[in-house]
């Protein structure tokens, strides 16, 4: 349960911080902090949680991410779907606050697209179903294999939580103007069911990408890194 609670926090703080920092500073009215400050918040969110309950649950706060590990024969498949409830919980959970947030600003009118991620129409460069899959699948991978690299037994000790952090960092600043960046089906999972509408229905692609590109990652790791 420890392992379980840590998981639902930690996707908690990745939603409310990551996305609370799009929808609330991303472009406020006139000074925010932009693509470069949401994609910063986002890897800040996964390097504070990452070294807060790392030492608990793994840090994981992505379903693709403990798919991913379990393919890389670093978790145990007992446990993936546990912490893929817990991840949609927290996720769903934290979605709920900041609706709660938006809702009481004076001059509220609707949640618009609630930094949902979309492709075609609901992608922010107008970027289609292809280029989106591509960029979720390949991040997506390059990401676990980061994961798995840095928390490798003989990677400096430490450190992982940093690199990881950075990690996403990166991937939100390349990938934010074409899918407005998932690589985490639980992320997605709670934006699309406040945003509703074409968001709901495009849902099925952050869930396939991500997971397809997180056990690839897995399976290269395993088959390459992991052995003398």
């Amino acid at each position: 349960m420890k392992k379980l609670f840590a998981e639902f926090f930690g996707t908690f703080w990745l939603v409310f911080g990551g996305c609370g920092s799009a929808i609330f500073a991303a472009a406020y009215p006139d000074l925010g902090i932009g693509f470069v400050g949401v994609a910063l918040a986002f890897g800040l969110t996964v390097l504070t949680m990452a070294y807060a309950v790392g030492h608990i649950s793994g840090a994981h706060f992505n379903p693709a991410v403990s798919l991913g590990l379990w393919a890389g024969g670093k978790f145990p498949a007992k446990d993936v779907l546990g912490y893929i409830i817990a991840q949609l919980i927290g996720a769903i959970a934290a979605a709920g606050v900041l609706y709660l947030i938006v809702t009481g600003k004076s001059d509220f009118v609707d949640i618009g697209g609630f930094a949902a991620n979309g492709y075609g129409e609901l992608s922010p460069g107008g970027f289609s179903m292809t280029s989106v899959l591509i960029t979720e699948f390949v991040l997506t991978m390059f990401f676990l294999l980061i994961i798995l690299g840095s928390t490798y037994v003989k990677a400096p000790e430490g450190f992982a939580g940093i690199a990881i952090g950075l990690a996403l960092t990166l991937i939100h600043l390349i990938s934010i103007p074409i899918s407005n960046t998932s690589v985490n089906p639980a992320r997605s999972t709670s934006q699309a069911l406040f945003a509703g509408g074409e968001f709901t229905s495009q849902l099925w692609l952050f869930w396939l990408a991500p997971i397809a590109g997180a056990i690839v990652a897995g399976l290269i790791h395993k088959a390459l890194f992991s052995k003398e």
